[in-house]
């Protein structure tokens, strides 16, 4: 049976939920939510295991916090000996408009800690993202509370169509692949 990695990224904390940077983890929860799964708490992480169509994810949620993530990935990746191309990130992203998604096999940090930590750890940008558009609406100097700020009302009203996307997009990922999924979720709002 192929197992699959798919790791959320955010901050553990109630001061952290329901924020724009937490929106992996949000993701992770519907994942779980919709199988009637519970996380348990682990190394590095807050970890369930679903098994879906002859798969299994293996969802972890890092308890680092953001910018320590890459010790949660390479514990995880090698506990459950998943290689490289199993591996799935879902994050947030500044510079993708609120409701976008973008999937890649390999990429930039795109200045996101999470991402550059996984990349000094894993000593590669060769694994798959699924970047969540969270918009870029701040002042100069205000991106920090940006991202740690809460949802808007707006953002609330259309934020459970984005996560039934993505998490559509990671068991795409696994059942199907990465070329076919990125065809597929690669959209504008």
């Amino acid at each position: 049976m192929a197992k699959f990695l798919i790791v959320g990224l955010g901050n553990v904390g109630a001061e952290y939920e329901h924020t724009r940077h937490n929106i992996g983890f949000e993701v992770l929860d519907a994942l779980a939510r919709a199988s009637n799964l519970l996380f348990r708490v682990d190394r590095y992480a807050h970890v369930t295991e679903l098994k879906h169509k002859g798969k299994t994810f293996i969802l972890v949620k890092p308890t680092t916090y953001m910018n320590l993530s890459g010790n949660a990935v390479r514990y995880w990746m090698q506990a459950e000996k998943i290689p490289m191309e199993n591996i799935l990130v879902v994050t947030d992203d500044l510079a993708l408009p609120f409701g976008s998604l973008r999937m890649r096999g390999k990429g930039s940090d795109g200045g996101h800690n999470g991402l550059k930590h996984i990349q000094e750890i894993l000593g590669t940008d060769g694994y798959a993202r699924l970047r969540c558009g969270i918009g870029s609406e701040f002042r100069k100097g205000q991106q920090v509370d940006y991202v740690l700020g809460k949802w808007t009302e707006e953002e609330g009203k259309n934020l459970e169509e984005v996560i039934q996307k993505s998490t559509a997009a990671c068991l795409s990922f696994g059942l199907i692949g990465l070329a076919r999924t990125m065809n597929s979720c690669n959209t504008k709002s």
